[in-house]
């Protein structure tokens, strides 16, 4: 079968693909004003030829970039009577007391553009008040008058009973057919008013775009006469149909990133890894994710934005990756006091660093590691793109160098130096934050600036050891071509878990699985689904719940020791305690749906035996690690002809087509035999010793 994944970043387009028994890569700018040309760009590159593809998988941060940039659609909401502010208002806790300039996040749709309904459900979905068909007129008249893009309709308790909620659909879309219309059951089903809004609210604010988007992709691919499957990343680790993509893009806000933690989870998993932290540096964020036993975590929630105290919630099971601003094009800038910082603002595609050539005079990290020469300007993406080493020095020296009175290397390293201790904290949030102590974890560096600085970050924590796959700088792209397809459906249902009512609890089973079973067929899925089904319990009086793996619903309604002892097992296990006495109580019962790819080609291609191009002697040349003063004559070494069992000893820089590896002094690499580049990290008390 013939497959290709492309991964849209913020500076560069990346496609892998496998193609009649072979892999392709390509790499090549992401254009901003049309990422569809970027992806004809980076097709034409690889020589694909598009009619010969059966499947096409496609991740992309245009969503997410909406909300960031806030360039989404002109929004209205709709919802009940009485509680219009609820998505102002927010959650009453100040998750950050002494900060002075603490704000919570503002609302993606104004206060002058949410409508009150007459209508009104109590929380087992029982009408107490008969929805107004007549101020539903009137309203959908004044959205239409009013020229609005999109429109969120979140109607109180309709988790419950969507039958409200859907005839506000049917109204809206028929007064404007050319209106994007979300209602909250349709994106999720669960409780929590507050979160259950802001989700349906960024699904509209972002819908308009990326459903534009994604059209123009599908409509070039299919006058390119493609006949196979357009597939779209989305967060929770799998992927959808381009048309579901279409109804719910906030699906896809981290598909990106995801594709390339799901690869790092069937690498771990191959070489029997526990405890393993993916680690993805690009050019505009850098990303850490946690995987246990090749499984990477599912949190349900997340905040979109730097700031998790004003970041937009959105209420969808995604994979816990912590993201910070800080990637090769993440620009460097010094305050008023003098203080110098790295992003969260980047270059991007254009104009892109400094070295680039392109006119920006801000000079970013990818600058300063070609001032230090641990990127070669003569070989970068394998010499397709020649660096300008004055442009990043004169960018430096400007913006830097001058204000802070440093020279030029001086300043350069310092910008190294913060970004790593930026990316740091990520790869601390993931282990140490989660009850996994870092030295015994392996970490798995991509992305194409992630190899770069992976040691680095791992002799900060005292990581032991850094695995660098094939193919790192496209490993997201490659990471798409082994995620499964996937459906995460829930349903809310609050009680004692020994006062379950077996009738309640299987109509939801039934129902959720006839829901999936549609989804499936819509999508032609052909390949055998597994249907798991979990179960989130909390103790009585607790806010948040554990999600509980159950086999049927007599878990739930019969003898559920066996399910109490899991819960008290999993508490026990993330928060260091249990109460054994106390009741326990349901919340929430949730389907996850997936379907693994029909072939393997690509996970396998991850243990296929290293075959090394023709020997390319090694160069040597002075490359600033600690001291500016002091650069040491270091290795250079071209890992396309490094053979399976060879050794790198740092000081060295191991160059291939799309990345940079930096190894530091006492670091050491070994070739595997599938190709994979495994580096034993030299900690501080081995630098002491020697």
């Amino acid at each position: 079968m013939n497959m290709v994944g492309v991964d849209i970043g913020g500076t560069f387009t990346d496609l892998v693909g496998y193609v009649d028994g072979a892999i392709i890569t390509a790499k090549t700018s992401t254009v901003p004003a049309n990422p569809t040309q970027g992806i004809a760009n980076s097709l034409n590159i690889a020589g694909c030829d598009i009619t010969a593809l059966h499947d096409v998988l496609h991740g992309s941060t245009i969503a997410i970039n909406t909300v960031l940039e806030r360039k989404g659609a002109r929004t209205a909401l709709i919802t009940t009577r009485g509680f219009r502010d609820v998505y102002a208002i927010g959650r009453g806790n100040r998750s950050e007391a002494f900060n002075l300039f603490f704000h919570r996040p503002h609302p993606l749709v104004p206060r002058n553009m949410t409508f009150e309904l007459d209508e009104r459900l109590n929380f087992k979905g029982e009408v107490l008040k008969p929805l107004d068909e007549v101020e539903l007129s009137a309203i959908a008249a004044r959205l239409k008058e009013s020229g609005v893009e999109a429109v969120a309709v979140c109607l109180l308790h309709s988790y419950a009973n969507p039958a409200h909620e859907a005839r506000v659909g049917e109204v809206l879309r028929t007064s404007d057919p050319k209106l994007f219309v979300t209602l909250s059951h349709e994106i999720l089903r669960e409780y929590r008013e507050y979160e259950r809004t802001s989700t349906t609210a960024l699904n509209a604010y972002v819908g308009p775009r990326v459903k534009g988007y994604l059209s123009e992709l599908e409509t070039y691919l299919r006058r390119a006469d493609f006949t196979g499957n357009l597939q779209i990343m989305r967060s929770n680790g799998g992927v959808m149909s381009v048309s579901l993509a279409q109804q719910q893009p906030v699906s896809m806000m981290e598909s990106g990133p995801v594709a390339g933690m799901i690869g790092v989870g069937r690498l771990a998993k191959l070489m029997g890894i526990a405890h393993c932290i993916g680690f993805d540096m690009g050019g505009t964020t850098a990303k850490a994710s946690l995987m246990i036993d090749g499984v990477p975590g599912i949190e349900d929630g997340y905040v979109i934005g730097d700031d998790q105290a004003s970041g937009q919630p959105m209420q969808l099971p995604v994979v816990n990756i912590v993201e910070v601003g800080a990637g090769g094009g993440s620009i460097a800038w010094c305050d008023a006091a003098g203080g110098l910082h790295v992003g969260p603002q980047s270059a991007g595609a254009d104009p892109g660093p400094a070295c680039y050539g392109k006119g920006s005079s801000n000079p970013v990290v990818t600058d300063a590691n070609v001032v230090l020469k641990r990127i070669n300007a003569g070989r970068f993406l394998n010499g397709a793109m020649q660096l300008n080493v004055a442009a990043a020095e004169a960018a430096i020296a400007e913006k830097l160098g001058g204000p802070l009175g440093l020279g030029i290397a001086e300043a350069a390293l310092g910008i190294v130096r913060i970004a790593d201790a930026s990316m740091s904290l990520a790869v601390r949030a993931v282990s140490v934050d989660k009850g996994v102590d870092p030295r015994d974890t392996t970490m798995v560096a991509f992305g194409g600036a992630g190899p770069l600085h992976a040691v680095s970050i791992a002799r900060e924590i005292y990581i032991p050891t850094v695995i660098i796959p094939k193919m790192p700088g496209t490993f997201s792209a490659l990471g798409m071509l082994m995620a499964p397809w996937r459906q995460d459906y829930a349903r809310t249902l609050i009680c004692g878990l020994d006062r379950v009512n077996p009738h309640d609890v299987g109509a939801i089973f039934a129902e959720l699985d006839t829901a999936a079973r549609a989804q499936l067929a819509r999508d032609g899925i052909a390949t055998p689904a597994a249907f798991n089904y979990v179960a989130d319990l909390r103790y009585v009086g607790q806010e948040h719940a554990l999600s509980i793996p159950v086999g049927d619903v007599t878990e739930l309604t019969g003898a559920n020791s066996g399910l109490k002892a899991n819960f008290n097992s999993e508490h026990e296990r993330r928060y260091g305690q249990s109460a054994l006495n106390e009741a326990i109580e349901l919340v929430k019962i949730r389907l996850v749906v997936t379907a693994s790819r029909a072939d393997s080609l690509a996970e396998s291609w991850l243990t296929e035996p290293w075959q090394p191009e023709p020997p390319v002697p090694d160069e040597f040349r002075d490359v600033v690690f600690d001291d500016v003063t002091q650069p040491l004559s270091t290795r250079i070494a071209w890992r396309p002809s490094l053979a399976a069992g060879a050794e790198v000893a740092g000081p060295a820089v191991i160059e291939e087509p799309n990345s940079t590896i930096l190894l530091h002094p006492g670091d050491c690499a070994v070739v595997s035999e599938a190709g994979h580049l495994i580096i034993t990290v030299a900690t501080r008390v081995d630098e002491a010793r020697s």
